[in-house]
């Protein structure tokens, strides 16, 4: 299993849409509006490095997210 984050900075007022798109993607364990340097961090579980990156792409490409910081997991076990 291989686990990391992504932090989202998004368009204002969008944070909540976000949060509800991520929480309806397979691959996303856990998804939380924060205060500070970014606006959403989502938590991500794949079996692979490949599968993370995958679900890393599909996130950015999510209208109305601006930026992204992603986190990996060096051991998840």
């Amino acid at each position: 299993m291989h686990k990391g984050f992504i932090l989202l900075n998004c368009d204002l007022g969008s944070e909540e849409y976000i949060v509800d798109e991520l929480k309806q993607m397979q691959n996303i364990a856990n998804a939380y509006l924060t205060f500070g340097a970014y606006d959403v961090i989502a938590e991500i579980q794949t079996q692979d490095q490949d599968g993370f990156e995958k679900v890393i792409a599909t996130i950015r490409k999510l209208s109305r997210v601006v930026s992204t910081m992603t986190l990996n997991v060096a051991d998840s076990e």
